[in-house]
């Protein structure tokens, strides 16, 4: 098994202070439920059980993205926790093309590549991060979710 580090804070924005937790995991069908189950942990322990749902829900969006749209063996996830926000981390070894919301679509026409737009729609900031320059190795797609806004009346 190759040695695996967690992945650096991909904008200087984001909270570096805080509690972290990290995960490694195969990138296979049963990953979105490990990484959701563990987030979720984590929430619940650090006092957060207000952000559990929509970080389950994102979490489960990205991770599901890493398994159906690359070939990476493993996922990395990093959850860092203070008393104000929440930020997930979840890193693969493929960064091909990095991921951007789909427009709007009519409902009941096409129902697949939604998944960014709820994370879009739940998070307070997301993005992603290609690590290697002019060689990627790898991509992160993160997001925050905020003890704040964690009631979401426009959705």
């Amino acid at each position: 098994m190759t040695p695996v580090t967690a992945p650096p804070s991909p904008a200087p924005y984001l909270p570096q202070r805080g509690e972290r937790y990290r995960l490694v995991a195969p990138n296979t069908p049963a990953a979105p439920k490990i990484v959701r189950d563990f987030v979720a942990t984590v929430l619940w322990a650090t006092g957060h059980p207000r952000l559990v749902d929509d970080a389950r829900l994102c979490v489960s969006e990205v991770v599901s993205n890493a398994y159906c749209h690359t070939e990476s063996p493993q996922v990395r996830v990093e959850v860092t926790v203070n008393h104000r926000q929440v930020t997930v981390y979840v890193t693969d070894d493929e960064p091909g093309r990095l991921p951007v919301p789909p427009p709007p679509r009519t409902p009941g026409v096409d129902e697949g590549g939604r998944g960014l737009l709820l994370v879009d729609a739940l998070a307070v900031r997301w993005g992603t991060t290609a690590y290697g320059a002019r060689s990627p190795h790898s991509k992160t797609v993160w997001f925050t979710l905020s003890a704040a806004s964690a009631a979401h009346p426009s959705i």
